[in-house]
């Protein structure tokens, strides 16, 4: 039963925080202790980080989108792969809003304890990103 809990409380992290930008859902979701793993440059830790990082790419992508593509858990782990689609509005770390449409794809593995996240990996096709946003160019 755990794991379908578990399933549950990751596509509210995917759908309800990064979706809808909803800070509630990450206060009930995260542990305040949490172990972000995929902490950008800059982010404070525990749970005050992650409201850091959501803070920054919902500015920079106000019309952002994620769909849960897959979910798997097993034990207190669940892998979720999502899929992440915004205009790029606002400045991203140092990067001037370009106007620029991006698809940005990842992978996160939750561990969560008594129906909290305790730990975050995140993994993230940045390099991408940066090539849809012109600062990185694209190989030919």
């Amino acid at each position: 039963m755990a794991e379908k809990e578990n399933k549950i409380i990751a596509r509210r992290f995917n759908e309800e925080v990064w979706d809808k930008g909803d800070e509630a859902a990450l206060e009930e979701l995260f542990a305040e202790d949490v172990v972000d793993h995929g902490a950008i440059p800059g982010q404070p830790s525990g749970r005050e980080g992650h409201k850091y990082q959501l803070t920054l790419f919902r500015n920079a992508f106000p019309d952002l989108h994620v769909t849960t593509e897959d979910i798997f858990s097993e034990g207190d782990k669940v892998v979720s792969r999502w899929t992440a689609r915004g205009t790029h509005q606002g400045e991203l770390m140092g990067i001037a809003p370009t106007g620029n449409g991006v698809t940005i794809k990842g992978i996160d593995v939750l561990r969560i304890v008594e129906g909290r996240i305790v730990e975050r990996w995140a993994q993230s096709n940045d390099l991408e990103m940066m090539q849809q946003l012109g600062v990185v160019p694209s190989p030919e």
